[in-house]
């Protein structure tokens, strides 16, 4: 696997039994995404970190997102144009819903064509953001649409450990 991956974790930094930080874990190669405060919520505070910290050639980076870095990888991109090799998206909320109000700050999501390859995995019964939601993200961003059946909002509850489905994914995303 290629050392190349940048991850971009949602609120809270997606704690230590998170697939992102397991994963993290066992490549500490990989970069992340460092924010000022993970509770604190500011669409354009994310987006300056991610462009700052995406390393020297992001064409050669494989993005990682969950939940919020989703939203503020699409913002990102949408933004700046910039490419990456490819990025996957897990449980890509929805900024427009209830059940999640500090995401109205990345309202209204770009539903733009990306310049990249990429994949969206959405659970079934994510609280955070609709099946529905997941594919037309999917088709707007002319990403690959996976559906990873119902297991919540793909977080460390949602008992993925170090989600061997989501790595074969990245793989793939590596590849091309």
């Amino acid at each position: 696997m290629t050392e190349a991956v940048f991850i971009v974790p949602g609120i809270g930094n997606s704690g230590p039994e998170h697939w992102q930080s397991l994963w993290h874990d066992a490549h500490p190669q990989w970069r992340r995404l460092v924010v000022d405060d993970w509770d604190r919520v500011e669409c354009d505070d994310w987006v300056s970190a991610i462009d700052q910290q995406i390393g020297p050639r992001p064409t050669d980076t494989v993005v990682v997102t969950h939940s919020l870095g989703c939203l503020a990888v699409a913002h990102w991109a949408a933004r700046t144009g910039a490419r990456v090799r490819g990025a996957l998206f897990v449980a890509v909320p929805d900024p427009e819903t209830s059940a999640f109000p500090k995401l109205e700050v990345f309202a209204p999501l770009p539903l733009t064509r990306l310049a990249f390859p990429s994949v969206v995995v959405s659970s079934s019964n994510d609280p955070y953001g609709s099946e529905d939601h997941a594919q037309a993200c999917a088709a707007a961003w002319g990403s690959e649409w996976i559906d990873a059946g119902a297991r919540g909002h793909l977080n460390a509850l949602s008992g993925l450990g170090e989600w061997a489905e989501g790595l074969k994914l990245l793989e793939k995303l590596q590849a091309v």
